[in-house]
């Protein structure tokens, strides 16, 4: 063999690359377009000015993120369009009739305190337009509880504000005619600006799941525990299987199970782990939702299993391949008897 062959170099300090025509603008992309019936929806029902209180929050979402990293001298990232997505997910958890000046604030919060603070994107612990929810609703409870009657509703309430199903649910008071399935599906009904239409919500969700943006798991999981806790122990007025029903689809639980538990930054990779986390989810939504102090429970779900997903993770990580339980348990007890001989 000659001595002058050739040496061959390979580089194997990273692991081998899966090349993917989807990006996080692609991502983010897909999530603004599954959100459009929503929008659409609630521009049929309220008017025009929502989009007011939409476009106030995501030009203060933009903003906020431009001016932070300007000032930290760090790239601008308001290109991936994770900023805009912000802005449109936490308008659309806020009641239609919101000042335009209350989503700037809550995206303040959001994207410098909740984003920025801990690095931007993919390195937030919790969801930041539901962080912005939750301090606008800590800060501005009145007028985060304000209600604007629906324009199919109109001649059904003679009033201009109205409460929602959930509030008839929380206080156990008989659900009115006009709260029937189908106004819960297609919109006719009070709630924030994104909530108000299941349906379209819904819809929206399968898009994602088409698109592959989100997994199954997580809003089938998160959805299926609320539906199964709720039939089975029901509540006083209302048949079990009515009961369920409402809580399906009142409130922000779909709005909540298929846009916000699903964000890639706060949720577990493991897929077990996100059986777990939407279990989580449905669970404390229907806790809150029965002993709570508000008539709704999905953001704070998400919020308080946000905080856990790296412990669900944690708990359902692979094992590193090619090597077996015998081996972890012998490297285990190697460690120990070298603290014991170190004492």
């Amino acid at each position: 063999m000659s001595e002058n062959k050739e040496r061959i170099v390979l580089d194997v300090a990273y692991q081998p690359q899966v090349r993917a025509k989807t990006d996080t603008k692609r991502i983010m992309l897909d999530v603004i377009i599954g959100l459009l019936p929503a929008v659409v929806v609630a521009v049929m029902q309220f008017g025009w000015y929502p989009l007011v209180v939409i476009a106030s929050s995501i030009l203060s979402c933009v903003f906020f993120e431009w001016l932070y990293r300007k000032l930290m001298k760090k790239d601008c990232t308001i290109g991936d369009l994770s900023a805009v997505v912000t802005g449109l997910l936490l308008a659309l958890t806020l009641p239609p009739s919101a000042p335009w000046w209350l989503p700037v604030i809550g995206a303040a919060f959001a994207i410098v305190v909740v984003k920025q603070l801990y690095g931007g994107i993919g390195k937030n612990f919790l969801n930041p337009a539901l962080a912005g929810r939750a301090f606008l609703l800590a800060s501005y409870a009145l007028l985060m509880g304000i209600w604007n009657v629906p324009k199919s509703l109109a001649g059904s309430v003679d009033a201009v504000t109205m409460a929602t199903p959930l509030s008839y649910l929380y206080s156990g008071s008989a659900m009115p005619e006009y709260y029937s399935l189908g106004n819960l599906l297609i919109g006719s009904r009070a709630g924030c600006i994104g909530e108000i239409s299941s349906l379209a919500v819904i819809v929206g969700g399968v898009y994602l799941l088409v698109r592959k943006v989100i997994s199954w798991r997580i809003p089938v999981s998160t959805l299926g525990t609320v539906a199964l806790l709720t039939v089975i122990f029901g509540h006083e007025g209302y048949g079990n299987f009515d009961w369920m029903v409402y809580n399906l689809f009142s409130g922000g639980l779909m709005l909540g199970a298929f846009f916000m538990a699903t964000d890639y930054a706060t949720s577990p990779v493991t897929l077990n782990g996100q059986l777990l986390y939407g279990c989580g989810i449905g669970a404390l939504t229907v806790l809150i939702r029965y002993f709570g102090g508000f008539p709704e429970g999905i953001s704070y779900a998400i919020l308080i299993m946000n905080l856990c997903a790296w412990a669900i993770d944690k708990g359902f990580r692979r094992h590193q391949f090619g090597v077996s339980k015998e081996d972890i348990a012998a490297e285990k007890a190697a460690k120990k008897a070298a603290k014991e001989a170190a004492k």
